[in-house]
């Protein structure tokens, strides 16, 4: 089923946080391995300067300290398979990668223990080409015979990237690399998650800052899977798609634009940009993460930078009641950042509870700088919305989370921060509002 994507450099920056963006993650230069050793001692020491928790009203528990053999750097939200159980990746550590001596990331388990703990378990260690390397920004998502689907920045045949399918067999998991991306031409180094239809297919990005970019497909056949560009735009964050099979994501050209593809009757596919974000103060720029559809069709996301503080927003766009408004999407600002210790600079989408309430994170802001866990709670007419803060990240709980929380079945929240910790390699989290 191997099929055919090589390494590049991520010269992505995203502003002062952004230290992940720093240097190829596969065949690290040894300046570059430098540079990301000082900046992770610098955080360090962050740590370090850290004398007490703020009093917080909710509570925060770090279910797992990344230690690097088991995992560095987690990027990407988790993934739930309904018994409780969290999958999830991190960008680098792991077992061994040949040529990166910072590893080249892994998938875990986190599972509840019987006991009030978890435990941890590494389902598969990244090693580089002809296997994937580097799952950045890109959650994974699970099929209903509990398959995981991921894709990877880097390794492959040809180490553009990768998408894999990472299979339950007994007590072991099987490992399968589905595409490896290969040319410049049909986009290489993706670095967001998939999103499945109901007939199988995979659709998913690759990034605009390594190539021209594009949105993807790839259907399973007998013979393997097809890998098809259905638009080749500048692309950014991952994709959402309707009950009608219409697909939603960002262009990352000027502050960003949010377009929709809708499927033309004949196999092929109808692009519209149905929002142009416009920036600081009136509106977001720099959409990030995941777009999400409520049940009446509209989408909510988070941009980085905009809003009244350019600290960034989470925005709706509401769906055109009229088949002929196709393009006419309205937007609201639900939220801009940066009053105070509110947070700021959300690296990541939302996500809903039963009754509407939105939760999210930011990357920065917070009582010390390094980022938050904030609940939007909807208001009657679910037009206006009160932000609170449900935690400020102090360091030894983990700082700088970049991925959205998923809800448990309890209502509690779990996420992951990129570093932080016992070890500061990062943490696995658990929020009860």
């Amino acid at each position: 089923m191997n099929s055919a994507g090589t390494t590049g450099t991520n010269s992505r920056a995203k502003g002062p946080l952004n230290i992940s963006a720093v240097g190829p993650r596969f065949g690290l230069t040894k300046p570059a391995a430098a540079a990301r050793v000082a900046l992770t001692l610098a955080a360090l020491s962050l740590l370090l300067l850290i004398a007490s928790r703020p009093a917080q009203a909710q509570t925060e528990t770090v279910l797992y300290n990344f230690t690097g053999s088991d995992g560095y750097e987690p990027q990407s939200s988790l993934v739930s398979d309904g018994a409780g159980n969290l999958y999830g990746t991190t960008l680098l550590g792991g077992l061994g990668c040949p040529g990166n001596q910072l590893g080249c990331g892994v998938v875990f388990e986190i599972s509840p223990n019987g006991s009030g703990g978890w435990n941890e378990t590494m389902l598969h260690s990244f090693s580089g080409p002809p296997d994937g390397a580097n799952p950045f920004l890109a959650p994974m998502i699970l099929d209903k015979a509990g398959n995981l689907y991921g894709t990877t920045e880097f390794g492959g045949t040809y180490n553009y990237g990768a998408v894999f399918e990472l299979s339950p067999a007994g007590t072991s998991w099987t490992m399968t690399i589905l595409y490896s991306f290969s040319s410049y031409n049909d986009g290489v180094h993706p670095a967001a998650g998939l999103i499945m239809d109901a007939a199988g297919n995979l659709y998913g990005i690759t990034s605009e800052y390594q190539s021209p970019g594009s949105v993807f497909e790839l259907s399973p056949s007998d013979s393997g899977w097809t890998y098809t560009v259905i638009y080749g735009v500048p692309t950014w964050g991952g994709l959402a798609m309707d009950s009608a099979g219409n697909i939603f994501g960002y262009t990352g050209s000027g502050s960003g634009t949010v377009f929709e593809l809708s499927p033309n009757g004949n196999g092929g596919w109808n692009p519209a940009v149905i929002h142009t974000f416009t920036g600081a103060p009136d509106d977001g720029s720099g959409p990030e993460g995941n777009l999400v559809l409520d049940q009446a069709g509209n989408l909510y996301g988070a941009t980085y930078y905009g809003g009244a503080r350019n600290s960034g927003t989470v925005f709706r766009l509401i769906r055109p009641t009229k088949k002929w408004q196709r393009g006419e999407w309205k937007e609201q600002i639900l939220r801009s950042f940066g009053n105070g210790k509110d947070g700021s600079n959300p690296y990541a989408g939302i996500v809903f509870d039963a009754e509407g309430n939105i939760y999210g994170t930011t990357n920065g802001g917070g009582e010390l700088n390094d980022g938050t866990v904030f609940e939007l709670a909807a208001q009657a007419d679910k037009n206006w919305y009160k932000e609170k803060v449900l935690w400020s990240f102090d360091g030894p709980d983990g700082f700088w989370p970049r991925s959205a929380p998923v809800l448990g079945r309890e209502g509690n929240l779990y996420g992951t921060t990129v570093f932080g910790g016992s070890s500061n390699d990062g943490v696995v989290f658990e929020v009860t509002p």
